[in-house]
């Protein structure tokens, strides 16, 4: 059996691999080509490009980049009929993943689509294309069963993957620190940990993390631990760093910087639950293109930006979007979630949003799923 499977961002290579590590355990003999990232990579698939390549964000980035986009469209089609896969798997990454569904079902492959697009954050008549062009939708959290309904469409819900990946249901003792590479954290027993989670993109990180930084030396109690992404030079990081040699950098170990942290700035995305997860207070930061923003504020249509929030429906933790993104705000939200009064109320909601995400083994519901429907050819 053939599949091909296609993510774009770094939370799709997470997402993907652990797919794959279930795919593979289920089905020994299948054989996998892959748009993603390293870890899709070491989990046995064949890599056709990685997502540094495809990685644009907001409209105005995507308009600038749009010959590149519609070259990458083009080269994915002709590398599908190469494959013939049995089914074609799409994870996340709506607006190219949309567009290579509807080719697909033309082609007559089967399409399965795992973490759908947040079409209920906006774009919700693209739900209409995804009646139409997808075979299998697979749900990652609770409420997008209800959304899809309205529209025809019978999503499947197999849980969130993240609860997997970090351990949340036994494999890892959650508040306790680990050795951090890297961070002389054995020389500072006494200084308590902030992470700070810029994102995984050089616009995200040219935008956001400058903000973050400017906060650290209101802090002098604690240490400021950068959770750096993998697929960004040490190099780029250290442009930023400069003025605040205090400051640490780690980079790859996103969980391992969070489980010594007593609070986090994170932005707004998959780390704001991952950092929920995992038990950390946390402020959330969005800043980016003012254009873009302007445009999404006129289409997005959600309470809130980070999945927290929106999973809980409450605005459980601070929201600092574009210009309140500064060093004021970050302060005062910083210092309250420090306090052990609302640290421990967040710890508490934290508890009841995990049981809203349902039991582990989401990639192996998710695998089993696609196995059935390749066979099937549905």
């Amino acid at each position: 059996m053939r599949l091909y499977l296609i993510a774009g961002e770094a939370s799709g290579d997470l997402h993907g691999s652990n797919l794959l590590k279930a795919l593979y355990a289920q089905k020994p003999d299948l054989s996998c080509r892959a748009w993603g990232g390293d870890m899709m990579q070491n989990a046995g698939a064949t890599l056709v490009k990685h997502y540094r390549e495809l990685a644009f964000m907001g409209f105005v980035e995507v308009a600038k980049n749009l010959r590149t986009i519609l070259r990458n469209i083009a080269f994915c089609k002709r590398d599908i009929l190469d494959f013939q896969p049995d089914a074609l798997v799409l994870i996340d990454y709506p607006g190219f993943n949309l567009r290579i569904a509807r080719w697909a079902k033309a082609q007559g492959i089967p399409v399965v689509y795992y973490i759908s697009p947040q079409l209920w954050a906006w774009h919700a008549s693209r739900a209409h294309a995804i009646r139409r062009d997808v075979d299998k939708l697979l749900v990652i959290l609770p409420f997008e069963q209800d959304f899809f309904r309205k529209y025809g469409i019978e999503a499947e819900f197999v849980g969130h993957p993240l609860l997997d990946e970090i351990g949340i249901l036994g494999k890892l003792d959650i508040g306790n620190s680990v050795p951090l590479p890297n961070i002389p954290i054995s020389q500072y027993p006494n200084i308590p940990t902030i992470a700070l989670l810029p994102g995984s993109r050089k616009q995200e990180l040219n935008r956001i993390l400058p903000r973050m930084l400017e906060v650290t030396e209101d802090f002098p109690d604690y240490q400021f631990v950068i959770a750096g992404a993998s697929s960004l030079p040490e190099e780029y990081y250290q442009t930023f760093l400069a003025k605040y040699p205090n400051v640490r950098l780690v980079r790859g170990q996103t969980y391992e910087v969070l489980r010594n942290s007593k609070a986090a700035l994170v932005k707004s995305g998959t780390s704001t639950l991952e950092t929920a997860l995992l038990d950390v207070p946390q402020v959330v930061c969005y800043a980016g293109n003012w254009l873009s923003y302007k445009i999404a504020k006129q289409l997005v249509k959600v309470k809130y930006i980070s999945l927290v929030n929106l999973i809980m429906d409450r605005p459980l933790v601070r929201e600092l979007i574009q210009d309140e993104l500064n060093k004021k705000n970050l302060k005062a939200a910083l210092t309250e979630i420090l306090s052990p009064e609302k640290s421990a109320e967040i710890r508490a909601a934290y508890a009841e949003l995990r049981e809203r995400l349902g039991g582990g083994g989401a990639s192996e519901r998710a695998a089993a799923a696609i196995l059935k429907a390749a066979r099937m050819g549905i």
